[in-house]
């Protein structure tokens, strides 16, 4: 069973980690997405699910308008041709539905078997925005307590730069 949101906030808390959380309407892209967030601080983000041609799982996490080239974006991160991973494969790894894509959900991946990757672009931002597993809701969490949670689900994030310069 995968987590929920209460379970996150309640890692959240063992961590010391402050987040807040702004409540909306289900969205399910990017655009939709926009037209939520308005007043919400931070960088607004996007997330891509991958697998690559050894299996290999890959969580690529960037900025909502960074544009990823998945053919360049291989040799960055030290993988092989990249695909996106089905929403079966997601919804085992990391417990979320396609739509609701998020850091958040390497809650569930307890064998640590996605490389997380978080764009250096991204990192800039002292606050960052992502779906609370899902995709009616909105949580912000500052970088260095993103870096955080996720070392504590046991995942040893890296920030690569992966997107396409502006």
């Amino acid at each position: 069973m995968p987590a929920t949101r209460q379970d996150l906030f309640a890692l959240f808390d063992q961590q010391g980690i402050k987040t807040t959380t702004t409540e909306h309407i289900p969205v399910f892209t990017v655009e939709e997405a926009r037209k939520v967030h308005d007043g919400m601080e931070g960088g607004h983000c996007k997330n891509l699910f991958c697998k690559d041609e050894k299996g290999a799982l890959w969580l690529i996490v960037a900025l909502e308008d960074a544009k990823i080239d998945l053919k360049a974006a291989k040799d960055k991160i030290g993988s092989k041709r990249l695909t996106f991973g089905k929403p079966e494969l997601l919804m085992e790894i990391l417990g979320v539905e396609p739509g609701s894509v998020t850091p958040f959900g390497l809650i569930n991946d307890k064998a640590a078997l996605t490389n997380v990757i978080l764009d250096e672009a991204m990192m800039r931002h002292a606050k960052l925005n992502y779906h609370p597993l899902k995709n009616d809701a909105t949580t912000t969490i500052s970088a260095d307590d993103l870096q955080k949670f996720i070392r504590a689900t046991g995942h040893n994030p890296r920030i690569v730069a992966v997107s396409e310069p502006a």
